[in-house]
């Protein structure tokens, strides 16, 4: 026996919190009957439905995208634009993207069907490092840079600490280019961090994610994980990454814009 919930993300509808939204909608029936409420338990002997359709287990599947600038995190659109979904129409698998990346943003994301998976990802006590190349039209000091590695408070509280690289700084045009590892997913936490700093963001890549990096993949190519690849990320999110990045994580490179 089982959550409801737990069932869903298993059979690849949705994220566990995703699932628990759709049970209180009232879009989930067990043997018929509409469930409402939460810890419901479910057998594999059960007929489960979401909007009319019996949910089946399919196979796991776990894709790495260079997701390209002007496409949403979505898997579908209302308005019509451009989602991550696009390159994916020979994937039989009902997969879904984990996290999010903003519209202006390009660079790594991970889709998958596993909803457990995709709930290690993202929920905010796993402390998964993700690290962004930026370019800002602003200088960010190496003062600045040893603020951010500290934390800084922003609207929804302090920032946990970062790990800055400055790869370059152009006084003459007023510009910055940094790396940066954050062990959060708030939302826009990178560009809110260099708004702080009155810099404005013109360019921001996601270029890892735990022990992924985009390796020669171009814009909007994909490519499976491998089966290792996943038990490490697994493995991350089960020891933590919580004190991995120390508080006096910064410095700087050199080189013109």
């Amino acid at each position: 026996m089982e959550r409801l919930q737990k069932a869903i993300a298993k059979a690849g509808i949705a994220s566990r919190r995703r699932a628990e939204e759709l049970i209180k909608a009232g879009r989930v029936k067990v043997n018929g009957q509409t469930i409402t409420e939460m810890g419901v338990q479910v057998s594999p002997d059960d007929r489960i439905t979401v909007d009319g359709q019996v949910i089946q287990n399919e196979e796991k599947v776990y894709y790495l995208l260079n997701k390209p600038k002007g496409m949403i995190c979505a898997v579908s659109d209302d308005r019509g634009r451009q989602t991550v979904m696009s390159g994916f129409e020979g994937v039989e698998e009902r997969i879904f993207p984990v996290g999010r990346l903003d519209y202006d943003t390009s660079g790594l994301l991970l889709m998958t069907n596993d909803g457990e998976f995709a709930n290690k990802m993202m929920h905010p006590r796993y402390h998964i490092p993700k690290t962004y190349e930026v370019a800002v039209n602003g200088i960010l000091t190496d003062d600045m840079c040893r603020i951010l590695s500290h934390g800084i408070n922003l609207s929804d509280g302090r920032t946990l600490p970062a790990e800055v690289l400055i790869l370059k700084r152009t006084e003459s045009r007023n510009k910055t280019v940094l790396q940066i590892t954050i062990i959060e997913g708030r939302n826009r936490e990178v560009r809110r961090m260099m708004e702080y700093f009155h810099c404005e963001v013109t360019r921001l890549k996601r270029i890892g994610y735990g022990t992924l990096d985009l390796g020669r993949l171009r814009q909007g190519e994909y490519r499976k994980l491998r089966m290792y690849e996943v038990r490490k990320l697994l493995s991350l999110s089960q020891n933590g990454y919580e004190g991995a990045i120390p508080s006096s994580s910064m410095s700087s490179g050199s080189g013109s814009m």
